[in-house]
């Protein structure tokens, strides 16, 4: 046998034997071929029982040099780039808790492995709610919505993650746990590791809880769709209603191959003030084809995301651009796929929009280059969150731009060894 070979596998040994004097035999495992990241093969799967064992297992397994993959509810486990190395699963899923719902303070703290789900059933006994609409709530974590900046059309009127979680505790590379942030909203200190591990794809550290700053249930919702003649013409009514004194908390363009796009309204608030709202957003739409729609319209997002989930050659992508030019990088779309791909869009009106291209691996390919060449020469960005079956090799992030310098000292600072995630973000980070 390799001497390599061997040493490493005398390595895991020892890595295993003192996992489960932390955390029991029963929460640690041999990885099964569906625990797979990005087609790399994990060795374990480790499920700590508190942030102290979680601190311990890190500590043991960067001093072993094994690399670690954080992983919550694993809904989007295929975000980013493949793991140059993958030996550890550390999953969250028995942090779990709602700490403490301070309703009087507009405030929550809970534990990373949290689904979405159970801290808004949790929050609504109280009528109120975190203002996020994050993708398969039901499956997705507070850990790891905050490790990807999973945002939905909400963040047009209560902002992204960024301005809505207010404190973290983060268990670093060699085990420490570290906490910054506090209880209530006014508190300022220490804000920089919350916004600085929001979108960090777990790099930096592994989450372990987090306070959010809440806001109450609506009483009433409506929601009013226009279909247009072009995304010109969609653009022009978006614009025009972020011109407005309306109120709105979401606004979002539908659009794909085959349909006419599509512009849906969220409206928020008391059953007087929503009819009044309403009524005058579908007087600016004028003769268009106007209606009340359901709320099903604002699951077009994750629609688009789902193609994950079914197989076949899919590409799924997000990509911003500046909310003054949100028709151009549709019509780009439509132009580069030209009837040889499906495709349909959903995007929304701070810039955000997310893409599925169906068809050839070849084609798709080609479409997501030129798209991002396009976004990029205009500021924008286009980034893959799954990638066709027979798609060639294709960065995740695209162009890093002169942050790469100091993302890559900040991660060295926080994981010299490079033991969390290791190349799956911007830049081989």
């Amino acid at each position: 046998m390799d001497a390599g070979v061997s040493s490493k596998a005398n390595l895991s040994s020892t890595f295993e034997a003192d996992v489960r004097q932390i955390v029991t035999a029963k929460y640690v495992r041999t990885a099964a071929t569906n625990n797979a990241v990005v087609g790399v093969q994990p060795s374990f799967v480790v499920e700590p029982g508190s942030e102290q064992e979680l601190g311990k297992v890190l500590k043991l397994a960067n001093a072993a040099g094994l690399a670690v993959i954080p992983r919550g509810g694993g809904t989007k486990l295929e975000w980013g780039n493949p793991p140059v190395r993958a030996d550890v699963i550390l999953s969250t899923a028995r942090l779990n808790r709602v700490l403490e719902h301070a309703w009087a303070d507009l405030t929550v703290s809970v534990e990373a492995g949290c689904t979405i789900a159970k801290l808004q059933e949790t929050l609504a006994k109280h009528g109120q709610r975190l203002a996020l609409d994050s993708l398969w709530p039901e499956g997705a974590t507070v850990g790891g919505v905050l490790s990807t900046n999973d945002s939905g059309a909400l963040r047009l009127r209560f902002g992204s993650l960024r301005d809505l979680v207010i404190g973290v505790t983060v268990a670093l590379a060699d085990g420490t746990l570290a906490s910054s942030g506090g209880k209530v909203v006014k508190n300022v200190a220490g804000y920089d590791l919350p916004k600085l591990v929001t979108g960090a794809l777990g790099t930096l550290g592994v989450i372990t809880r987090a306070i959010f700053r809440l806001h109450p249930l609506p009483k009433e919702t409506r929601t009013i769709s226009c279909v247009t003649s072009s995304v010109a013409e969609a653009q022009q009514l978006v614009q025009a209603i972020q011109n407005s004194k309306l109120a709105q908390s979401a606004l979002q363009i539908c659009w794909g191959a085959g349909i006419q796009p599509r512009v849906d309204v969220l409206f928020e608030g008391t059953e007087a003030g929503l009819a009044a709202q309403v009524q005058q957003a579908k007087t600016m739409m004028g003769a268009a084809t106007i209606g009340d729609a359901g709320r099903d319209v604002w699951d077009a997002r994750q629609d688009i995301c789902s193609a994950v989930k079914s197989g076949g050659e899919f590409a799924v992508a997000k990509f911003a651009t500046l909310p003054a030019e949100l028709a151009e990088p549709l019509e780009t779309i439509a132009r580069l796929c030209r009837g040889e791909l499906r495709w349909s869009i959903a995007l929304q009106a701070p810039g955000i929009g997310w893409l599925r291209l169906k068809g050839a691996a070849a084609g798709i390919d080609s479409v997501l280059r030129q798209l991002r060449a396009n976004l990029e020469g205009r500021g924008g960005s286009l980034v893959l969150a799954h990638r066709s079956a027979g798609a060639s090799a294709f960065d995740a992030w695209g162009n890093s731009g002169d942050a790469l310098p100091l993302m890559s000292a900040v991660k060295r600072q926080f994981d010299p060894m490079g033991t969390l995630n290791p190349g799956r973000f911007l830049g081989g980070i």
